[in-house]
């Protein structure tokens, strides 16, 4: 405010003495994705503590020049075999056809048995469960 008022109007960033480098070389972006292939688990932080580089420079090497995100897992419910899958679009052909004749009254007709409750805990969280990816392969699935 106070060079706006002395009518500095400049709108460009001047240079700090204090400013970091930013220098991107193919060795390091070699280096930081030969270590997000070894452990697709790894952090930023600690990438950046292993090179010597700010964490910012990493996050820009690895989205702007590897082509690199950390995605989270894809949760699925279950994992289904083809005969699974074809049982269950079966049975749902099924209910389908049951429900056409007479929509109104389907609910009152539909009989549900043997409902088991089962808590299942995944001490994993989401951020815990991201790994480095490819933008162009797909989305790691977890059952």
């Amino acid at each position: 405010m106070a060079q706006f008022k002395c009518g500095d109007f400049s709108t460009c960033d001047v240079s700090h003495p204090g400013q970091p480098k930013t220098v991107t070389t193919t060795e390091i972006n070699d280096q930081i994705h030969a270590l997000m292939l070894e452990d697709s688990w790894i952090l930023a932080k600690s990438i950046a503590g292993q090179l010597g580089i700010s964490r910012e420079q990493v996050g820009s090497i690895t989205h702007e020049d590897l082509d690199m995100w950390k995605l989270s897992v894809k949760w699925v419910p279950k994992c289904l075999n083809v005969d699974q899958k074809r049982q269950r679009c079966h049975s749902s052909e099924q209910i389908l056809e049951f429900f056409r004749p007479n929509p109104n009254d389907f609910l009152l007709q539909l009989v549900t048995m043997d409902e088991t409750w089962l808590h299942d805990y995944d001490p994993e969280t989401k951020q815990q469960s991201m790994e480095w990816w490819h933008s162009g392969s797909p989305r790691p699935k977890k059952f």
